[in-house]
This record gives C-alpha cells, structure tokens and sequence, in this order.
C-alpha cells in the first residue's frame, strides 16, 4: 500500500509549474443554464457562509445558476440513498458517507469526472487522487469518479489542563503507541484520586453505528501494522499472520480499556458527535477524531481554544511512524444528472486553488488541502500563533498518509456499512466472547462480502 512521505509531498509540489501549464483555467459556459446541488451542511456556520460565497462567486463569474441546498450531515446521506434507489437525482453531490463513491462507482452509477481533475490533477497529492480512483464493475477498469477538494486526517485531541491537574505536563506523553494511550489511564487514576468522580482518560468510539467506529479501528490495525489488509490489486489479505494478529490487537486494546473503566460506558452507544459532546463537556481528557472540528467549535472561547492540545499519532509499538489515513471530500455526478455540464464547470471552478484555498479558510481550516502548493503558497495554515492548525497540516499533509481501504475494494466500504469490527468489539464488551473468537467470526464475514467484489487484474 503506498504511503505519501514528506519528501513525496515535495516532489509534488515542484510539479506545480508543469501543473500550471496542463492545467486549463476557469472559462464561463457560453449558454447559461441550473445545476441542482446537495451540499452537506458544515460543522460550522462558517463552512455554510464559505460555500454560499463560493456558489455567488461563481454565478457572477458563469453566469450558470446552482440551485442549491445546505443540508444536516445525516439527512444528506439519506436523501443520497433514495435519489441514487429511484433515479431521480441531483447534478451534484458529495461523497456522504466517504465510501459511496467506491460502492457506486463499482455499480456504474457516476459519471467518469477525469476531464475535470485533469485540470488540477499534477496539485493534488497522491493519497488524494487515491481516494477518487475507484473500480468500475460494468467497465471492468478504474477511473475517476469523484473530484477530490479537501481531504481529513484523526488527531488526538486533549485537554491541556486536565494533564497537567493529573500532575503531569504534556511532555510527559510517551512516543510510542500503547503507552501513548496507557498515559491517559493513569490520568484519569490521578483525577479520580482528586475527586474527579466522572472524567475517563480516553474518548474511544465503541459503537456500532456511523463513521466514527470504523475509523478509529482502522486506525489502530494501520498502528499495529495491518495497513497490508487489502492491497491496491483489491485484495484482501486475511490469510496474511501480521494482518490476523494485527486485527486482533486492535480488537483487544480498546476492548480492554473500555472493560477496565478508562472508557465511557455509555460510549458503546455513541453516535459520531457524541464524542465531541464528551470532550467539550470534559468528561474525556482525550479523543482520537477526525479534524479539527472538535477545536473550531470553541474557537470564540478563547480559552477553551488554547486548553485544547492538537497532536499528531505516535509511533508504532515498535518506534515507527503510522501513517494517517486521508479520506477525502469529493463531489461526485449521478448518472442521470440533468445538467451534468454545469456541474463539471462548477467543480472546475471550486477546485482552483485561489478559491478551494478561500473556501477551506473561510470555513477556518477544518479540513486539509489535498494540494500541496495551497499551504506553500500561504503562510496562513502554518501559522504559529494557531495552536491547532499547523500540527494538523504536519500530520495531514506532510506527515505519512494513505487512502482508506475500501479505494482499493468497494468490499471494504460494504464490510464498514454491517460495522464488522466494531461488532466484533461489542461482541467482546457485551457478549463475553473471546477475542480471537470475535476475530474469527468477523475474518468469516470479511471474506463472505470480499468474494462478492472479485476485481479484474489488469
């Protein structure tokens, strides 16, 4: 599985001046006409007024009309499902759930965007271009079928002064991955010592449902060395000792830690912003979760904004680097779109980076640029005086990334929407069953849905 590195990230930025040359600029459409777009509503109202800025800018500039609606994350991904069931569908969507665009691409339900990452394609990283590469089953070949504009890494999020309460400071905090995460127990020893009958030392996501769950167990298989699970010929690789052993590491320590108390109980039913609501309320001193959501929804408390700490990922148990898996934002075209046209020179103009680079300011940097150039250029997303954003861009964009698993297998994204291993994790803090038990009942599932996504070798 290929893994971006500092220096590939720089070989990619020197590419931007050929880029510039191939790249073809912004042109209006001569014919003015309306392309209907679902746009999933930002984390923050910030987002919201960026993209609204973004349609006017480009309304100006075409003279086209998006016709457009901002809709709540869930009820995005529910009214995808039914448009995309019954064929009455938008010109343009994002890939809400990320894995969408493996599994209907794989039915031949999106329309091939190449032509317009072509026009930006030698900008984007590599993991970035990954994630929109995905596997025709009716064509039988890859191509692209989303165009990616922001991608996302999971930093660990913690509470400065709760460490420090503990009688620790955070350079206290070990390097390598268990006794990175071991630390938090013993604060959490330490405040309960104090009185502080109600804060857990970690925030893991042990539920069953949402996106949360699956990225945190993949996650922890990259860390313990199973990032081989399925490989970019879309196999998966179960038969492999140190992808079996690295499952069942994963299995074990957060199912560990969650029977030992340092775990939220009620985290085994979570939905993916409960977490955020535990941290923000305290009753967590850390959460592994994905961008720096959890520190721009207290930006305007200043002090809560500089208590926050944002880090990277340790090392693995054995002092290597692990590498961040970077899914990336897309918008994607149905087949049976109205305007497809419109909806191509839409995201033409969106992925510019002047105005992506706008766009993912305006929305105070939550999400990572997937073009190398964007943060070169400007100083501003490694600026100093922000506590969270640099470090979030280092482990994001210049620190070891790789795609998600299911850009190489649409199985995988199938095995994620049955939550096979976080079921495997309720099936060792709820059910009593053995690890390596759980572990054998999920491979059983795993290879049931990976043999009804056979990919053709080229």
């Amino acid at each position: 599985m290929a893994i971006l590195t500092r220096r590939s990230v720089l070989r990619a930025s020197l590419g931007i001046a050929t880029a510039a040359v191939s790249a073809r600029p912004y042109v209006a459409n001569a014919a003015a006409t309306t392309a209907e777009v679902w746009w999933v509503q930002g984390f923050a109202p910030e987002e919201d007024i960026s993209f609204k800025k973004i349609v006017v800018d480009y309304e100006k500039a075409s003279g086209n009309t998006i016709d457009y609606s901002i809709i709540p994350y869930a009820p995005e991904r529910q009214k995808i499902v039914s448009a995309m069931t019954s064929g009455i569908v938008p010109d343009l969507f994002q890939n809400n759930p990320g894995e969408i665009i493996a599994l209907y691409a794989w039915d031949d339900k999106l329309v091939d965007v190449t032509d317009v990452v072509e026009t930006q394609k030698l900008r984007y990283n590599e993991t970035a271009l990954l994630t929109a590469y995905c596997y025709n089953n009716a064509e039988k070949r890859r191509s692209y079928y989303g165009v990616p504009y922001t991608s996302a890494v999971r930093p660990n999020h913690i509470w400065r002064p709760l460490v420090e309460k503990a009688g620790y400071t955070m350079e206290d905090l070990p390097r390598t991955w268990d006794a990175f995460y071991d630390f938090f127990k013993e604060v959490q020893k330490k405040l309960r010592a104090q009185g502080e009958r109600k804060v857990y030392g970690l925030g893991f996501q042990m539920n069953t449902t949402g996106n949360d769950c699956n990225a945190l167990f993949d996650y922890f298989l990259i860390a313990h060395g199973g990032q081989d699970i399925v490989t970019r010929d879309g196999k998966l690789h179960l038969d492999d000792p140190k992808v079996r052993q690295a499952v069942l590491e994963t299995l074990i320590y957060p199912t560990t830690a969650y029977k030992e108390g340092f775990v939220p109980p009620g985290a085994i039913n979570w939905n993916d912003a409960d977490d955020n609501n535990a941290f923000h309320a305290k009753q967590i001193v850390m959460d592994l979760d994905g961008t720096i959501s959890t520190e721009v929804a207290v930006i305007h408390n200043e002090q809560d904004y500089r208590d926050i700490a944002t880090i990277g990922l340790p090392l693995s148990n054995d002092g290597k680097p692990v590498p961040s898996q970077a899914p990336s934002a897309c918008g994607l075209i149905p087949k049976g779109a109205k305007n497809i046209a419109v909806a191509k020179d839409f995201l033409k103009y969106l992925i510019q980076p002047q105005i992506l680079n706008e766009y993912l300011k305006t929305g105070l940097g939550r999400n990572i640029p997937c073009m190398p150039s964007i943060v070169k250029d400007d100083p501003w997303w490694l600026d100093p005086r922000d506590p969270h954003r640099a470090p979030y861009i280092q482990q994001g964009l210049f620190g070891p990334t790789l795609s998600t698993f299911w850009t190489f297998n649409p199985a995988y994204a199938q095995l994620q929407n049955e939550h096979v291993w976080p079921t495997a994790w309720a099936d060792i803090t709820t059910s009593g069953m053995t690890p390596q038990a759980a572990a054998d009942k999920a491979f059983k599932r795993a290879e049931q849905i990976f043999a009804k996504y056979p990919i053709a070798q080229s």
